[in-house]
């Protein structure tokens, strides 16, 4: 969920309005090193950073985490985030929290302070965009005109009443859209099917965009090179989430085995591994051999 703040800069100015926090609309906005390691055997990464330059102030950065479930020393990595940014790159830093559920949200909202004997050395307040801030939108023209938010909005209330029509308006607008910009349109296609993956939304989904033209099964020359290029982006985002998901449950990933999960290319194996990263007690659970999965041998898996 964090990747669209990078690939998607607009809807920063959005969800910062649903957040109280001023930001004009004029900003700059760089990607920044999400590696804050200070010693090879810890590693630590944020799961996005931005440079955002408003036009009327001072530089700052903006750290954003995606987290689906409370985990316990998160917060102490958050304190760590920050303190770290600010000192390296001399920049005033807010960190982002987007949930998909209230009690992680609740939880994600803090303060967590850092202190001892009565005195607090440092407190973190996250930003908070979750299911009791982010709009739900499902006015077709309105999603024409705030895509991005759209989709963030439909993750955040994808366990909710109201995701299917918030779904219907998306599809509607990117049906739309396809005739003038099928890169965008097939970009939060693909975004939303990602991050909704086989849940019953994400499944609403499929049943909505079934109609489209650059969903599968038209035999286009645009769709052979988009389901390329989707094949890859699978490839990249499941690994993604792999090592993500192992990082955030503190699974350690030797070198070896980061990189047999890196250069795997089977879509079947890494979305095994992507099920298997949720409750693994240690790296090696990814690989046991399950035989109810196609074409993967125990040399594969």
């Amino acid at each position: 969920m964090h990747r669209i703040f990078q690939e998607r800069p607009e809807i920063l100015a959005p969800v910062f309005g649903v957040l109280d926090v001023p930001l004009p609309a004029k900003v700059t906005v760089d990607a920044v090193t999400t590696d804050v390691t200070e010693t090879r055997p810890l590693e630590r990464r944020v799961d996005t950073v931005l440079r955002i330059g408003p036009s009327d102030g001072e530089d700052f950065l903006l750290a954003i985490e995606a987290q689906s479930k409370r985990v316990p020393g998160k917060e102490a990595s958050w304190g760590y985030y920050i303190a770290y940014l600010q000192a390296k790159y001399g920049l005033p830093v807010l960190l982002l929290v987007v949930c998909q559920d209230r009690g992680t949200a609740k939880w994600a909202a803090g303060p967590f302070d850092c202190g001892a004997r009565g005195w607090t050395a440092q407190r973190t307040y996250p930003l908070v965009a979750g299911p009791d801030n982010l709009p739900v939108i499902t006015d077709v023209r309105t999603v024409a005109k705030n895509l991005a938010l759209a989709a963030l909005s439909a993750l955040a209330h994808a366990r909710s009443a109201e995701c299917g029509a918030i779904l219907e308006a998306i599809g509607s607008a990117l049906q739309e859209l396809q005739e003038t910009d099928p890169e965008t349109a097939g970009y939060f296609f693909e975004f939303l099917e990602i991050n909704l993956g086989n849940t019953p939304a994400g499944e609403e989904w499929k049943g909505i965009m079934s109609f489209v033209s650059y969903f599968p099964g038209r035999g286009t020359v645009r769709e052979t090179a988009y389901l390329e290029g989707r094949a890859e982006g699978q490839i990249e985002e499941r690994v993604s989430m792999i090592l993500s998901v192992l990082e955030k449950r503190g699974i350690p990933v030797p070198e070896d085995t980061r990189e047999r999960i890196t250069s795997c290319a089977d879509l079947d194996t890494l979305a095994l591994w992507v099920d298997r990263s949720w409750t693994a007690a240690a790296v090696e659970d990814l690989f046991a051999e399950d035989p109810a999965v196609p074409g993967v041998s125990p040399e594969q898996a």
